[in-house]
């Protein structure tokens, strides 16, 4: 059963990056090893994974992940290189996805650098087929905790920035209208009321306005 680079199916590209439950896990193998290849490949069938395609650099990596729908990208490497960090750094900020990284020689340096780039597992001492279902889970369990924790991170910012043009609103309304906080909040969310818009968007609004005004 050969893979190579044009063994890819794009014809669902828009799928979630992680499967659900009970769903089969896509892989896209990068590997300059066909015959190992072959054997990762078969290992990740049998273990009910689904493998999208293999492909023997990293070059292109976000449009092959784009293309092939692919849930998981597992790169056996001689070592990881400046280019091969570069290439998972785009992954992870444009299509983020769990990153496995097998490499037969590292150093403290390239380690740190691959997972500030976002890879979820780096195993030192080389790809072996009989291993890769559980390191690829170990990576998927990770990856999803990073994200969790990121989109919590973002959410807590976005309250924060919420919080802040509130304020600056209210402090505008107080002293331009003669308002107390009191009255300067209940307008606020009046008007947002009656906008059918959050009260932070009112609150940018009227900071907006404001500006207008003194221009």
């Amino acid at each position: 059963m050969p893979y190579d680079r044009h063994d890819v199916d794009g014809s669902d590209a828009l799928r979630p990056s992680i499967r659900d439950r009970g769903m089969r896990l896509r892989i896209l193998l990068v590997d300059d090893n066909a015959e190992r290849a072959q054997a990762v490949a078969q290992g990740l069938l049998a273990d009910g994974c689904e493998v999208v395609g293999v492909v023997p650099d990293h070059a292109d990596i976000v449009s092959l992940v784009r293309s092939t729908g692919a849930d998981v990208i597992v790169c056996d490497l001689d070592h990881a290189s400046r280019d091969a960090i570069d290439s998972m750094q785009a992954l992870h900020r444009n299509e983020p996805r769990p990153v496995v990284m097998f490499v037969d020689r590292t150093d403290p340096g390239s380690t740190e650098a691959a997972l500030q780039a976002g890879v979820a597992a780096y195993v030192v001492e080389g790809l072996s087929p009989t291993r890769v279902r559980a390191v690829i889970d170990v990576a998927v369990a990770r990856f999803k905790s990073h994200q969790g924790l990121r989109a919590e991170l973002q959410e807590a910012r976005t309250a924060l920035n919420d919080r802040k043009l509130v304020e600056r609103a209210k402090g505008l309304l107080m002293l331009t209208r003669k308002m107390s906080e009191e009255e300067a909040f209940r307008t606020l969310r009046r008007l947002a009321m009656d906008q059918g818009k959050k009260l932070s968007e009112t609150a940018a609004n009227v900071i907006a306005m404001e500006k207008l005004l003194k221009s």
